[in-house]
């Protein structure tokens, strides 16, 4: 089924609103219902996504999930560490996917990302192991953060400094990209897609 390609508005709004209804939420309120608005907020976010686009991108699924489960046990249990721990689950399981698929010779970086870029295997290796990196830290500074930091902080930083620094990294790859991009495709190039890094 063909993927429709939605206004870059839209993609915004679905990735950035349910962490600005989180922020304002933890602001108005307290934490709590602050997680109840963003498990919302996040199957709205889905749902529109797959009626827009009929596609639901796997990172998105995947934090979907996670965010429901901690977030569920936030509020049954009455306890923020679920929560706040969330984030460093998600960005341990990505870093550990990618990680542990280059062990095997495979590339998940096409599949997390939607398959937006053809790249050479050697591009596809050390995109993956830049993004291995970058999510393990992320796991590591979100740890730090809701540890020595007060709540208000670490929602704040959540809702304004986890995007920007994603958007900065993610930038800060497009020369690998374009250094490594395979146009027109060959069967290669086709190998590399599918996260075949054996090869090259």
């Amino acid at each position: 089924m063909d993927k429709k390609q939605p206004h870059p508005m839209f993609k915004l709004a679905t990735e950035l609103g349910p962490l600005l209804i989180f922020f304002f939420a933890n602001a108005k309120f307290n934490l709590f219902v602050a997680t109840g608005a963003f498990m919302v907020a996040i199957v709205v976010a889905l749902v529109a996504s797959w009626m827009v686009t009929r596609h639901i991108p796997v990172m998105a699924l995947v934090t979907g999930v996670i965010v429901l489960v901690f977030g569920t046990l936030t509020l049954v249990l009455h306890d923020e560490t679920f929560i706040k721990v969330k984030p460093t689950i998600i960005y341990g399981l990505f870093a550990a996917v990618l990680g542990g698929g280059l062990l095997f010779g495979r590339s998940f970086i096409a599949i997390m990302f939607d398959q937006m870029f053809n790249l050479t295997a050697e591009g596809w290796r050390k995109l993956t192991l830049r993004w291995t990196l970058f999510f393990a830290a992320m796991a590591l500074l979100n740890e730090v953060i809701w540890r020595t930091q007060t709540t208000d902080f670490w929602v704040a930083f959540k809702a304004f400094g986890v995007i920007p620094i994603t958007m900065v990294f993610a930038m800060l790859q497009m020369p690998l990209v374009k250094r490594y991009s395979r146009d027109p495709e060959t069967l290669e190039a086709s190998d590399a897609r599918e996260g075949d890094i054996g090869k090259g």
